[in-house]
């Protein structure tokens, strides 16, 4: 355009002033007329954005997120999900509380002992060996292995004023007794004449057992309230866990207690966990007696006849048994190392079984137990010695216990 416009101009000086006018007025016109069209066409030229970038593609419009040349990184919304529905509440009877269901299973345990006729300690068995019955009625064994461990034991010793033989017998199986601890045993010492006194309390310390047996040097009265030191020491033993065991020294005779033998009775079937083992002194004066036929006294003149003893030594044997003990009755001194040793062996090993009886009633009633030894086929169980010879086995455990008592 520009160049035609210097073309014109070159050939103004060959017009005159009126056709110069014309000439001008024509170009002015013409370039009005041009410029809207240039510029349209200037704008027509320049590509499109979707002809500069065909692969573009225009985001959704819930799309978040930059975009790009290529296309948007399109990050979709999350959408909004309700929340799970409520666990159904069950529906409310009207006219009925609300209540829970508690079972309790009762647990019984049972420490079973099993010796030859001996003494001597019948290792071996297996659960499938015993049969334990409840009131006739077979049970269940549901735990069942062969303890060895430390003890939890009370040495209550008869130590009054009666004689002579009877103070120094009580106090050597004392001593012979505390000889046979281990480290790791709790033991206490109790003596009782009129009444009984802790000369220790449990500990672990094999010399406070020793120093407290050495207490014992002058007796007091002459009195040997068995029954009430007994009791009490049961007493005692209520609060404490786990398996205990009352070696009992003393000539078995009772003579003031308040507690009378029915009382004492009913306070072992209800005492659980606790084995007793009686352990007589006097007979050698007894035995001289016997022979001899001199009148018995028991400490400051306290009429104690042949009858009396027989009497003491039918109770700690009940005493024995009702607990799953052994009662013994040495005649000499030289006894008691073999005797607590054989306790020692007694209480260290022994069967530990437990079951849930079939009869599930609290109703604190005394049920009898029996436990049997039989062979895995049924049949009756037969130990032989090293010898190849049957050998008999006796069992040692309760005879019952007492079911806890829950008032409705």
């Amino acid at each position: 355009m520009f160049t035609f416009v210097i073309a014109c101009f070159g050939a103004v000086g060959a017009m005159s002033r009126p056709s110069f006018r014309k000439l001008l007025l024509v170009l002015i016109f013409g370039a009005l007329a041009m410029a809207p069209a240039g510029l349209a066409q200037d704008q027509s030229s320049q590509p499109s954005s979707s002809q500069q970038n065909p692969n573009k593609q225009d985001a959704p419009p819930d799309a978040g997120g930059p975009g790009s040349d290529v296309g948007p990184y399109a990050i979709p919304k999350k959408k909004d999900e309700p929340p799970p529905p409520a666990p159904e509440k069950p529906k409310k009877i009207e006219g009925m509380p609300d209540y829970s269901i508690k079972v309790d299973v009762p647990l019984v345990n049972l420490d079973v002992l099993v010796t030859t006729k001996e003494g001597q300690f019948v290792p071996g068995l297996h659960k499938e060996n015993f049969k334990i019955s409840e009131d006739g009625v077979a049970q269940t064994i549901t735990n069942f292995n062969q303890a060895t461990a430390p003890i939890t034991a009370v040495l209550l010793v008869e130590f009054a004023s009666t004689n002579y033989f009877f103070v120094r017998d009580a106090v050597t199986a004392s001593y012979t007794f505390a000889q046979t601890l281990k480290k790791d045993d709790w033991v206490a010492v109790i003596s009782y004449d009129m009444k009984p006194q802790i000369l220790t309390d449990f500990t672990q310390d094999k010399g406070q057992v020793m120093g407290a047996i050495s207490q014992m040097t002058i007796p007091g009265f002459s009195e040997t309230n068995l029954f009430d030191a007994l009791y009490d020491t049961l007493d005692r033993l209520d609060g404490i866990e786990g398996r205990k065991y009352v070696i009992l020294v003393t000539t078995g005779v009772d003579t003031f207690s308040k507690i009378n033998l029915d009382q004492m009775m009913k306070k072992i079937k209800a005492t659980k966990n606790v084995t007793i083992y009686p352990v007589s002194v006097g007979w050698a004066l007894r035995n001289y007696c016997e022979v001899h036929q001199c009148g018995y006294t028991h400490g400051m003149g306290i009429p104690v006849g042949q009858m009396d003893y027989l009497q003491a030594d039918n109770e700690m044997n009940t005493f024995a048994r009702m607990t799953g003990g052994r009662a013994y009755f040495p005649r000499f001194q030289q006894e008691f190392p073999e005797i607590f040793n054989a306790i020692g062996q007694d209480i260290r090993n022994e069967y530990s079984i437990a079951y849930h009886p079939t009869n599930t009633k609290l109703d604190g009633s005394y049920r009898k137990l029996k436990v049997e030894l039989m062979a895995p086929d049924g049949g009756q169980l037969k130990v032989k010695d090293q010898k190849g010879k049957d050998v008999k086995v006796v069992v040692y455990a309760r005879d019952g216990y007492t079911a806890k008592h829950q008032v409705e």
